[in-house]
């Protein structure tokens, strides 16, 4: 099953020059996950809500400043790839090409809504965390921004340690509210600098809002959604997914039996459980997928899986593919170092390599860990123990 289903024309779209307060407007949509950034028409990337919220930019700053390069999708793409493209990249919003042509964005619900079937195998248990951060009723809007930006976490449950026995469960705040909050406040503001994107309270000089109330001093009862959503751990993942789309929310809290909070579900974590039923895919990451380019997670894994079957009889435990952009570019394509790790049941083996564009990096990458496996499948045969790193030798990390 390919993402063609899942692509939709209709997405917004903004100039590369357009000042970052423009951006308000463009996701003042709640549902709206991604704003594809344009230089004369021409696609340039993308701009997703929770790089908003993580800007310091000032709102006269340049949209181009926050654009990210993320992995694109063709008519090709499997909806399990684009869900890893996603998870990985941290994108829910992935841009749809046919050729140079860009034809939509594919977004997370419309993927999830399409595989949602296959959905009902794994239940809540299996995929969410229980590392839950939670904020108190009178805890400011600044803390929340402060939580979101260092756990890189997108809901954060309120909770009232002092309702009875255990600690109540009083409302949710989303990064969605705070950028919604904020945002509206910097198109409003009349002057001065503003909040998240000057790194400061939202008002200034002369701006009205700071004359009353400051943003950031808020306290999130004001801003949080109420009731919370919720979920058992033993609910399958497609009523899971029900419930989030019949409340037009990206998030489960799960609860105890009692409805002490427990952790939390989000679309991300269905995303991932997408990737679970392939364990030998599973083993491979890959840091820095949106340099991929036209290279997709198969062709990667299935190189990796090659370079494995040169060592013997060695086993994957888990590999690890870095990919590094420089500055240099040919004919447009950019210069990549990647570094590829393999842990195996025989130790580590290391090796880089450098070429404009992914694949060519990745297979001087490759050239070099098969001198080192092959080298030591020699070493295995005539009866000489391996040190998991050859001669030929791989650099280190």
């Amino acid at each position: 099953m390919n993402v063609t289903d899942c692509v939709s024309p209709e997405f917004s779209t903004l100039d590369a020059a357009a000042p970052v307060s423009k951006l308000a407007g463009a996701f003042e949509d709640p549902t709206r996950k991604a704003v594809v950034v344009t230089d004369d028409g021409d696609y340039e990337g993308v701009v997703t809500r929770r790089q908003l919220a993580a800007s310091h930019r000032h709102p006269d700053a340049k949209v181009r400043s926050l654009v990210e390069r993320v992995p694109r999708t063709t008519a090709t793409t499997g909806v399990r790839e684009a869900a890893r493209l996603m998870v990985e990249s941290g994108s829910m919003a992935l841009p749809a090409f046919d050729g140079d042509r860009l034809r939509g964005v594919v977004e997370a619900d419309g993927l999830l809504r399409e595989v949602q079937p296959s959905l009902s195998a794994l239940a809540v248990e299996d995929v969410y965390s229980d590392d839950l951060r939670t904020l108190a009723p009178d805890a400011t809007l600044g803390r929340a921004l402060h939580l979101f930006r260092e756990h890189r976490i997108a809901h954060l449950p309120v909770v009232d340690d002092d309702a009875g026995s255990h600690s109540a469960l009083v409302g949710i705040v989303s990064l969605t509210d705070v950028v919604d909050f904020a945002t509206r406040d910097v198109r409003r503001s009349r002057g001065g600098s503003a909040g998240p994107f000057a790194g400061g309270p939202l008002g200034g000089s002369g701006a009205r809002e700071g004359e009353t109330d400051r943003l950031l001093d808020l306290p999130v009862r004001d801003v949080m959604t109420a009731p919370v959503g919720t979920v058992s751990t033993d609910r399958p993942l497609d009523a899971a997914l029900d419930r989030m789309f019949d409340r037009e929310a990206s998030s489960l809290v799960v609860t105890t039996d009692d409805g002490a909070p427990a952790g939390i579900v989000t679309k991300t974590d269905l995303l991932g459980s997408l990737t679970m039923e392939s364990p030998d895919r599973r083993s491979v990451q890959i840091v820095g997928v949106g340099l991929l380019g036209d290279v997709d997670y198969d062709e990667v894994s299935d190189l990796v899986a090659g370079l494995v079957g040169k060592g013997g009889d060695l086993t994957l435990i888990e590999a690890k593919v870095h990919l590094h952009e420089h500055d240099e570019t040919r004919r447009g394509t950019p210069l990549l170092f990647v570094r590829v790790r393999l842990f195996t049941d025989d130790g580590l083996f290391v090796a880089s390599g450098e070429g404009f564009g992914a694949r060519s990096a990745l297979h001087a990458a490759r050239d070099a860990l098969e001198r080192q496996l092959t080298a030591r499948k020699k070493h295995r045969e005539n009866g000489e123990r391996s040190e998991g790193r050859s001669p030929a030798g791989g650099d280190g990390w």
